[in-house]
């Protein structure tokens, strides 16, 4: 499906409430030093690996990363707040039933990233490229993810509130058992769309619902002639 210029905002869409993350008086830190369940403050990580680390639980507050590797990581139930992460990059990213709250994620480069069922609050992706986004069963509340290449992105069973889609290409796109309002992907393209009875609040345009429509009228047992 297509992308196409949508119109002007309208008032009627609530957008995502984004808060901006501003960090000072950081640390230069090496990202070797990282342990399991340790809380890390104010640290500012630069070109470091963490490949292979098990973090499981940790906790990273205001914190800034800049072209950091966490490949095959363990970051399961841990948690990011205030925090920059510029050029991210994991062809495994594993951050199951993570916590990401007040988070800005600039250009990632992440090959299969296993997000199901973590919690966004105030996130946003500018740019990038992820083969695979899975945020089956996730919590999102207030996040946009724009000009960025997702592959595929699999939202199943996943409840989104103001989320945005903003001039992103995308290949396919699972809602099934999603549960969403105020989900904005007008001028965003998709290749294919799955789980079309768990679109109820999601936003298109005129030229998207045009597009669509062959596959709901599919969908709902609708014969056209």
């Amino acid at each position: 499906m297509a992308a196409h210029p949508s119109k002007a905002a309208d008032p009627k869409v609530i957008a995502p409430r984004l808060t901006p993350v501003r960090l000072e008086n950081l640390t230069d830190q090496p990202a070797s030093d990282f342990r399991r369940g340790e809380r890390y403050d104010g640290g500012r990580y630069s070109r470091a690996e963490a490949d292979g680390l098990e973090l499981s639980g940790t906790d990273f507050a205001e914190c800034e990363f800049q072209g950091v590797s966490f490949n095959d990581t363990q970051l399961r139930g841990s948690s990011f707040r205030d925090c920059i992460l510029g050029e991210l990059y994991a062809p495994v990213f594993k951050a199951a039933r993570s916590t990401w709250r007040d988070v800005e994620l600039r250009n990632p480069r992440l090959g299969s990233a296993e997000l199901y069922e973590s919690g966004w609050q105030s996130v946003r992706i500018e740019g990038g490229k992820l083969d695979f986004l899975n945020l089956r069963g996730a919590k999102l509340t207030d996040v946009l993810i724009s000009d960025c290449i997702i592959n595929e992105l699999d939202l199943g069973s996943a409840t989104g509130t103001r989320v945005g889609l903003k001039n992103c290409t995308i290949g396919s796109l699972d809602l099934s058992g999603a549960k969403l309002k105020d989900f904005d992907i007008r001028s965003t393209g998709f290749r294919s769309i799955s789980g079309l009875g768990s679109m109820a609040g999601v936003v298109v345009d005129e030229y998207q619902l045009g597009l669509l429509a062959p596959l709901l009228a599919a969908h709902l047992g609708v014969t056209v002639l």
